[in-house]
């Protein structure tokens, strides 16, 4: 038997931003804080949410990687505002601190370090709409909210349905000023989410034609929305983004232990699951080569092709950075960053662990 598939409401579209003030009334929010970050208020974001509902409340200082300290401050903003709702526009960051906020808000905890990896102490939630302004970390839709204790050390990560947004606001038109860069890497962290979670076991129709689907629009469409006129490719991987959300019910596999273990130096995490998920998806389509098969058919590749070569190929064509040296990480103790990736909890809803040898292989590679 699968997973439960516990998603937020939907509103998708050009254009649905709009749509914010009754969203919040449908949710019964009278004084909603908006929750982002500096890049967000500069890029002129909260401006326009702002002019579509009615919210004098902001908390806007959202650490690049989310920190337990940061949702701290975004709960003293909160409560003495005396807010009764939440609204997270953003990024990865910004929607999980908003998403650990919710739960945390009615909890009865000191802070959010006492939070983090036990859901089980969520009481309640607050309302909570995401609006995110990526392709790619599909948080809006996710059962995950991935926090730092400290700044510069391991995400731990929070999951159950209790961390899923109330509403998921997707406006294509928010992501039309991204830089390419972060386009594509964004849309392959979407990509991963639905590849991994496509191969997590056990099956789940709903979700995993939900990732099929995914897998298929980020081939098709991401060449398309690096231009600038792509509005059309972007708004089919926001979709996908969404998708990717879902079928991390499931869980995901070993290109996230690889990247956690090397997302220690602020590199963008996009771009490690780049350099990573080739190799690691060759290891699981050995492992389960009808899963393969389907995932080829979404990528509309010929039968019996690598599915691993096909991906090198395509991330290569995005001009990502290949190696971690290239990307500029220092690298610290090798053996260490193998024994973080061979305790991954990420590792445990795969079906196929790597071995010590396969990591130390992997790394070699994007070294």
């Amino acid at each position: 038997m699968g997973p439960a598939l516990n998603l937020p409401r939907l509103v998708f579209g050009a254009g649905v931003l709009a749509r914010l003030g009754e969203e919040l009334a449908l949710a019964g929010v009278a004084r909603p804080l908006l929750v982002s970050d500096r890049g967000i208020e500069r890029a002129g974001l909260v401006a326009r949410a702002t002019s579509v509902a009615a919210i004098n409340c902001t908390f806007l200082d959202v650490p690049e990687n989310p920190t337990a300290s940061g949702v701290d401050a975004a709960l003293a903003a909160f409560r003495g505002a005396g807010c009764d709702g939440i609204v997270a526009l953003g990024g990865g960051s910004v929607l999980d601190t908003a998403k650990l906020l919710s739960g945390l808000v009615r909890s009865g905890l000191d802070g959010a370090a006492q939070l983090l990896g036990k859901p089980d102490l969520i009481r309640e939630t607050v309302p909570l709409i995401a609006i995110p302004t990526t392709i790619g970390t599909g948080s809006e839709s996710s059962p995950v909210a991935a926090i730092h204790f400290d700044e510069g050390g391991p995400p731990i990560g929070t999951r159950g349905p209790k961390m899923v947004a109330t509403v998921a606001l997707c406006d294509p038109d928010l992501a039309r000023s991204l830089p390419r860069h972060l386009i594509a890497a964004t849309a392959i962290d979407a990509l991963s989410h639905c590849l991994e979670g496509f191969f997590a076991e056990p099956a789940h129709p709903i979700i995993d034609a939900l990732a099929l689907d995914g897998i298929a629009r980020v081939f098709a469409d991401l060449p398309s929305a690096l231009d600038p006129s792509g509005d059309e490719a972007r708004a089919s991987l926001m979709a996908a983004a969404f998708e990717g959300g879902a079928a991390i019910h499931k869980g995901l596999g070993p290109a996230h232990a690889v990247a956690t273990a090397c997302g220690d130096q602020h590199l963008h995490h996009g771009t490690l699951i780049a350099m990573a998920l080739p190799a690691t998806t060759r290891l699981l389509a050995r492992a389960l080569p009808e899963k393969a098969a389907r995932v080829a058919a979404a990528m509309k590749l010929a039968p019996g092709s690598d599915i691993g070569d096909a991906l090198q190929r395509f991330i290569r064509s995005l001009a990502l950075p290949a190696t971690l040296s290239t990307a500029g990480y220092r690298m610290r103790d090798a053996e260490a960053i193998i024994a973080d990736m061979l305790a991954s909890p990420f590792n445990r809803s795969s079906p196929y662990r790597p071995t010590e040898s396969d990591f130390r292989a992997i790394l070699v590679a994007i070294s």
